[in-house]
């Protein structure tokens, strides 16, 4: 700057010298000889107002470049600190999650950082430049509230402002965030510009709303829950910090009375003894510990709990709590003693039920026999008194139906007492031929018309005896009760369906009414209509035999059109 001042100076009073030195020069020529003492004087008068005002002149060019490089200075100085200021943003906007925004409010000109594509999924051509394009993706529910905050804090009406609400992705969905801005404002105090940042808190709002419904499961839940410190020492039962309403209301324990406490303050003596040593094991070990225990209510009341303990750690892995279910089951405890009381008592009548039929069906067979011969010897002998002849008649057929009742049951009795009975693998088909022999003589009789679709390589593992005795009783009954309207018509089918086989005996016959004795029909002595034959048994022993070969039995009947019974077993 120096050197230009020196340079300007010297090239005015180079300059300016020869204008003086050229007009003297003219004038001199022209003027008279008496005039050129003047000439010369006024030469030397204006080189020195020259040389003087170059002087000056350079005196006032260096003040101004001194000026001008001070002001070059602070402009260098303001440029640095723009440029810095600058770098510092992007570094912060590359560092932070955030999406900062910038409005100049009077030109409603909006500048948004990377963040609002990184963050909500846009577009950079997507983006636009105006506060309605951000007012249009905030949600409707949050858009009045929201708008009515942010212009009274550009009127300062607020100090501040900052806001939750919920704002539209590129995809549609919306995301929770917390926007919070600063206002610039000219030398009138008129707010000329907005910057804002807008955080991404959907993560921390979901989990916000979890942890609200987590604690209104547990301030609502009938299960007391307790929630205890890690122990600092691993023989020392761990601290209560939290109790929820419902342990007050179990124990009679408030919360202001067990926290700071072990939860050995309100268990039973006899709980304490025989199960803290395991307690104690499963806290050292930091396992997951169950356990039913016998506590004490802060009145002295007992009552039973399902106690559990589950341990809590926390982000870095740490053990952090222990928070423990307590469920009351005094009652279920006083229901499994009635059920354990009524399992004995049932036991014991299923022993002398038992015992009773063994002597029925064996203690009374013999004397049956007995009385049974007798009475065949006596039809040998001829008695000519008739009433006498009648009485003995009467009375053999007394014998003879009490002969077929105990027989009947013996049969229940083998069936009922003897569950692991001898399983076999049957080809159905050869059961069936087996039947059909058995009833040659009654299908001749009735001329059944007879429809029997059976796989033929369907195999059971079950007792063959049993399942004969099943078809054996399904045929006759079909057969006895026929309706002598049309001609009988029996289907009979077998087949696989999902591991399973199906056997369907269906008939044509005078059905059963099933809204009437729908709960009755395979009960023992159970008869549905007036034979004089019909004992009420067959059904009986037809179920029994079914379900001691793990099988299931069904039936669907409609009076007077027929009966279908479904049997399934595992294949």
């Amino acid at each position: 700057m120096k050197n230009k001042a020196n340079k300007i100076t010297l090239l005015y009073i180079v300059f300016s010298a020869f204008l003086a030195i050229v007009s003297f020069f003219v004038l001199n020529r022209f003027s008279f000889s008496n005039f050129t003492e003047l000439l010369y004087l006024s030469l030397a008068k204006d080189l020195a107002f020259i040389i003087l005002s170059g002087i000056i002149f350079k005196m006032i060019l260096t003040k101004n470049d001194f000026q001008n490089h001070k002001i070059f200075e602070k402009l260098q100085e303001t440029n640095e600190e723009i440029k810095e200021s600058n770098e510092r943003y992007d570094i912060v906007a590359k560092a932070t999650s955030d999406t900062i925004w910038d409005w100049k409010i009077q030109e409603d000109d909006f500048i948004w950082n990377k963040g609002i594509q990184g963050i909500f999924g846009y577009k950079k051509e997507e983006v636009g430049k105006t506060s309605k394009w951000w007012f249009d993706r905030i949600h409707p529910e949050d858009s009045i509230k929201m708008s009515i905050k942010l212009y009274s804090f550009i009127e300062q009406k607020t100090e501040k402002w900052q806001d939750e609400y919920r704002f539209k992705c590129a995809d549609g969905t919306y995301k929770y965030v917390f926007d919070r801005g600063f206002l610039v404002k000219d030398e009138e105090g008129n707010a000329i510009r907005m910057i804002g940042a807008i955080q991404d808190v959907t993560k921390q709002k979901e989990e916000e709303q979890r942890l609200k419904l987590l604690e209104t499961v547990i301030t609502q839940t009938k299960d007391a829950v307790i929630i205890t410190e890690s122990e600092k020492q691993s023989k020392t039962i761990p601290k209560i910090v939290f109790v929820n309403p419902a342990f007050t209301e179990m124990t009679g324990y408030k919360s202001s009375e067990v926290i700071g406490k072990t939860p050995i303050v309100f268990m039973g003596r006899k709980s304490v003894k025989n199960d803290i040593a395991n307690l104690s094991k499963a806290l050292k070990g930091r396992e997951e510990f169950k356990f039913e225990t016998l506590n004490h209510t802060k009145s002295g009341e007992e009552y039973w709990v399902n106690f559990s303990m589950i341990p809590i750690t926390n982000q870095e892995g740490e053990h952090s709590h222990w928070i423990s279910i307590q469920r009351d089951i005094t009652e279920e405890k006083k229901q499994e003693k009635e059920k354990e009381q009524l399992i004995r008592e049932l036991t014991q009548n299923n022993k002398d039920l038992k015992q009773f039929s063994y002597i029925t069906s064996h203690n009374l067979r013999a004397p049956l026999s007995n009385l049974t011969g007798l009475l065949n010897l006596m039809h040998e002998i001829p008695v000519e008194n008739q009433e006498l002849r009648e009485v003995i008649n009467g009375f053999s057929t007394s014998t003879n139906l009490l002969n077929e009742t105990i027989n009947d049951l013996v049969k229940v009795v083998i069936i009922k007492d003897n569950p692991s009975i001898n399983k076999e693998e049957v080809l159905i088909k050869d059961v069936f031929e087996n039947v059909f022999n058995q009833l040659s003589y009654l299908i001749s009789l009735h001329k059944p018309i007879l429809k029997i679709e059976l796989e033929k390589v369907t195999i059971l593992n079950i007792n063959k005896a049993y399942l004969e005795s099943i078809l054996l009783n399904l045929f006759t009954n079909a057969i006895k009760y026929r309706s002598p309207k049309r001609i009988l018509r029996i289907f009979v089918s077998s087949k696989e369906i999902d591991n399973q086989i199906v056997l369907v005996f269906k008939d044509n016959g005078i059905g059963i009414d099933l809204e009437r004795n729908g709960d009755k029909i395979f009960g023992l002595y159970q008869r549905f209509h007036n034979y004089s034959d019909s004992k009420g048994l067959g059904l009986y022993l037809v179920k029994s035999q079914v379900e001691s070969m793990g099988g299931t039995i069904s039936v669907e009947s409609e009076v007077d059109k027929g009966t279908t019974f479904t049997i399934t077993f595992k294949k």
